[in-house]
């Protein structure tokens, strides 16, 4: 059996993932599976793969929680804090530094240009990403109606989207009860797949040994009401102390009430990651609280595609924007409105993980339950062409459907962008970066008169 690691040896790995976890959650996840199962053998196909199946169910970006969760196996809570908080850390020092750098020379017509040749690359990424999770979720009729009614209720009843996510636990919850053999049966194919990577032996029924095991327990992973408590209370008093600090000392209370408890409406509704939750935020952000513009919240999800760490980092971009605007252009308060969104997104996360990761742990054959998740997951494909139908029609339709409005630019690199990642193999980042190129190019040729 190997040995277990040293925490210092865990830090490390997470240290370093945080910094090349590009990709979006797909990639993030197999650079985990690849260290933690194949190369290392810190944990076991099985262990790693029940942690996953309930991390892409939990409100919140699934790959951050899943570091949380395996860091947590190993190490207890001081392991999940550290393998959460590295994962993200470095993601948002990135994204301060560029959210500066956009207010301060987004103004300039080449930066504009550049966004202009991300931005339809950015919705290729979308669609793509709705196309691999349609094909893992639509796996029945009742998948396929859930994702129906889910866009139907956005698109076209324009319903919050917290109410369309509680609308669909609920309906999910009541088939478990009303018809719990149909759940039984379609739980079957709701088991996640590995990620793309080569199998290891042990799945071939290989006598290969892990550090944890597809039935070790350490102490720390046992069910304790009193430690529930404590966890609990730990993330009611983070939760608070920050609105105690701006109610003692800001002369401007309203806006940070307001910053808070959006992203924490935020972070508890995030079913199916930054994808599924994007609509809510511009709906608020936008429309209602006017902190950013639509354009704003296309270049902020660019921003956010182009950095390490979790996608659901953008909504840090919009806390930040929201501070520089509110506060008459004070980076300083961007900064600091951005941390402040970065600690509400994040903090139920962990809560979540350390809260239920025990009781987790003894839920792995219970299909009825994973069942009834796997049908929220596919009202999650609903929301994701939503979002997808929203970008275009800000991005390649200038804010309405019709030929009239149509940037026919944008439109054929949307599709060359499409052609590119899905069936020539280009990777996210690298085709990222040649879509800004694209926008610069067709800025300097129009600037020339040659376009």
């Amino acid at each position: 059996m190997p040995p277990m690691p040293t925490f210092r040896e865990a830090l490390a790995f997470w240290f370093k993932l945080g910094l090349i976890s590009f990709g979006g959650p797909a990639g993030q996840i197999g650079i985990m599976h690849e260290f933690l199962v194949e190369k290392k053998r810190w944990i076991s196909e099985r262990r790693f793969l029940h942690a996953l199946n309930y991390c892409m169910l939990l409100p919140g970006p699934e790959a951050q929680q899943l570091a949380t969760y395996t860091g947590w196996l190993m190490h207890g809570r001081k392991g999940g804090l550290a393998a959460g908080m590295l994962f993200v850390l470095p993601s948002m020092l990135v994204l301060l530094g560029l959210s500066m750098v956009y207010v301060l020379y987004g103004q300039l017509p080449a930066v504009n240009a550049l966004f202009d040749g991300l931005k339809p690359a950015v919705i290729a990424v979308v669609i793509l990403a709705l196309y691999k999770i349609g094909r893992k979720a639509l796996l029945s009729l009742l998948h396929v109606a859930f994702a129906g009614l889910a866009f139907v209720s956005l698109y076209v009843f324009q319903w919050p989207f917290p109410l369309v996510m509680i609308s669909l636990i609920v309906a999910a919850v009541l088939i478990r009860f009303v018809w719990p053999a149909l759940l039984k049966k379609t739980a079957s194919n709701t088991e996640p797949a590995a990620p793309e990577q080569p199998v290891h032996p042990s799945a071939k029924g290989d006598q290969v040994r892990y550090s944890i095991g597809d039935e070790d327990a350490l102490p720390h992973m046992h069910f304790q009401r009193k430690s529930l408590l404590l966890i609990a209370a730990a993330a009611l008093a983070a939760w608070f102390l920050p609105r105690v600090l701006f109610m003692v000392f800001s002369p401007d209370y309203a806006f940070w009430n307001t910053l808070t408890m959006f992203f924490t409406k935020a972070a508890l509704v995030t079913f199916g990651g930054a994808y599924a939750v994007l609509p809510y935020v511009a709906q608020v952000s936008v429309e209602q609280l006017g902190w950013l513009g639509n354009e704003q919240m296309v270049d902020g999800l660019a921003l956010g595609e182009s950095t390490p760490g979790p996608l659901v980092m953008v909504l840090t971009f919009v806390g930040f924007m929201g501070g520089f605007n509110h506060f008459g252009g004070s980076l300083m308060m961007g900064a600091l409105a951005l941390l402040i969104t970065t600690w509400y997104t994040f903090l139920p996360c962990f809560l979540f993980v350390f809260a239920g990761a025990p009781l987790i742990e003894r839920t792995r054959n219970n299909t009825r339950l994973r069942g009834a998740l796997a049908l929220v997951s596919a009202g999650v494909v609903g929301v994701m062409l939503n979002l997808s139908l929203y970008l275009a029609r800000e991005v390649l339709f200038a804010g309405s459907f019709s030929l009239q409005s149509a940037d026919y630019f944008a439109l054929a690199w949307l599709l060359i962008s499409i052609l590119a990642m899905y069936r020539f193999g280009w990777g996210m980042m690298s085709w990222l970066g040649i879509s800004a190129a694209f926008g610069l190019l067709r800025y300097t040729l129009a600037s020339s008169g040659m376009l």
